[in-house]
């Protein structure tokens, strides 16, 4: 476990404020700034990313939400807690999943809770999905405000993305017809308004883009026209995909035109922000991040976008599902338009904010603080892991995974093969190279399994007599 962070040696004249914006499902490649060729249109996360640094090897702690969204608000590998999967997914397969917690323990500091010592106004809206009970939920883990934020992990109360939205946390509804996205972003923004004159955190947790699929009736007409001029293929059986034996249909090709609307409409709502922070005229003491808990959703319940040339999606360890878009704003420290391709993780943010408002973290995390990187240089860093021993609603096998340096190796639990990718030669991890580099696999099977002790990983149980792999 990494070291508690010292505060910073010399206090600024004026407070850094942070703004977080974390999407919902939302890929790798579904913004134009990672994606020239994308579909869908993000001109706003495009300009945030032109005014901030850009991470080409930015990752989420899971390849599903919850446990993303634990590591964002501690800092820790989501293993620690048994928060491996969403809360509460329990599919079974081959194997009984691994226990799960579906509870952020009351015993963290949240990262608004670490901001509130420090004086800081703090602000949630949208999905929040980190326990069972009003206990668990934003005004009781640090937050002055929540809009939106309960046990839900969609918008699945009212009308769903439209008013009324009937969310139980919502004490006023929106006007008849709102759009969720729209609605959110007009919350933070009026945040950031009105806490101009001291230390801010506005966390704004975007519903979008996660299902159920549905868009705003000009975007997804304007996203059907652009669709019609694009030829190919948009699904393949690719038996690659899913080692375990069975096919299942993979999305090769950007062009649904309703995901295309809701990406947009989050663009959009992104833009609201960014222009709020303009018109207080704090940008130059905020601190902007963008990203998303998981990757693109690519292989079922709809299929609604491509991941390729990354492999699989949401709810695989593969890259598809775990490398995410990551785009941090940081006047005075960030050159406008960087990027960087140092490994960092969901882990990294809590430290990094901890730093940047000069607070000394009296616990030990296991993110660091990305400082360095974000002035254009190296991060001290061997490794990064995941561990998700479940069945995903996306058809993913349980597994684990160890990055080091450009190469990943990938660990089935049902049995305990390994795969091993040279990420720097193959992004699409297509070629495994375990049976040509038995040392280097031997070196990096024995790190990840000392990092299961260390994190105290669980497995998958036995069903029907049978046994499962162990580590």
């Amino acid at each position: 476990m990494a070291q508690a962070v010292e505060p910073t040696s010399s206090a600024s004249a004026k407070p850094m404020n942070f703004v977080v914006i974390l999407v919902d499902d939302l890929g790798y490649m579904d913004i134009g700034a990672n994606n020239p060729s994308c579909f869908y249109e993000t001109p706003n996360v495009d300009r945030l990313a032109a005014s901030g640094m850009r991470f080409t090897d930015g990752y989420a702690a899971n390849p599903v939400c919850s446990p993303t969204r634990y590591s964002l608000m501690t800092g820790k590998y989501p293993s620690r807690v048994d928060a491996t999967n969403f809360f509460s997914g329990k599919r079974s397969g081959t194997y009984n999943p691994a226990p799960l917690s579906d509870e952020m323990p009351l015993s963290e500091t949240t990262l608004a809770q670490m901001l509130k010592q420090k004086g800081y106004s703090t602000f949630f809206a949208g999905k929040w999905h980190l326990g069972p009970s009003e206990e668990y939920f934003p005004q009781n883990r640090g937050f002055d405000v929540n809009i939106g934020g309960h046990v839900k992990g969609g918008p699945y109360t009212g009308k769903k993305y439209f008013a009324p939205f009937e969310n139980p946390q919502m004490k006023e509804e929106s006007p008849d017809g709102e759009h969720l996205p729209a609605r959110l972003s007009r919350e933070a923004a009026s945040f950031i308004k009105a806490h101009k004159d001291e230390p801010f955190l506005t966390y704004l947790s975007f519903y979008s883009v996660h299902t159920p699929l549905m868009g705003r009736p000009d975007l997804v007409a304007k996203y059907r026209k652009k669709a019609e001029k694009i030829v190919g293929e948009e699904f393949a059986e690719e038996e690659q995909i899913f080692p375990n034996g069975k096919d299942r249909k993979v999305r090769i090709l950007q062009k649904h035109a309703v995901y295309g609307a809701m990406v947009e409409a989050m663009d959009a709502a992104v833009g609201n922000v960014m222009d709020a922070i303009e018109e207080a005229g704090v940008t130059e003491h905020t601190m902007v991040v963008f990203t998303s808990d998981n990757g693109g959703l690519s292989t079922s319940e709809g299929s609604p976008t491509c991941n390729l040339p990354l492999r699989g999606g949401k709810g695989w360890v593969y890259e598809g599902g775990i490398r995410e878009p990551w785009i941090v704003r940081y006047p005075g420290v960030v050159k406008p338009g960087s990027q960087s391709s140092e490994m960092m993780c969901s882990i990294d943010l809590y430290p990094t904010v901890a730093k940047a408002a000069g607070v000394g973290l009296r616990h030990d995390v296991d993110g660091i603080d990305l400082s360095p990187a974000l002035k254009g240089g190296k991060l001290k860093r061997d490794a990064l892991y995941w561990h998700y021993p479940h069945y995903s609603n996306q058809g993913g096998i349980p597994g684990g995974a160890i990055r080091s340096g450009n190469f990943k190796l990938f660990e089935r639990y049902e049995d305990g093969r390994v795969h091993l990718y040279d990420l720097s030669k193959d992004i699409g991890e297509r070629n495994d190279l375990a049976d040509q580099m038995p040392e280097r696999v031997d070196a990096m099977r024995t790190k990840l399994h000392q990092w299961y002790e260390e994190v105290d990983a669980k497995f998958l149980q036995p069903k029907n007599g049978k046994n499962p792999w162990k580590p």
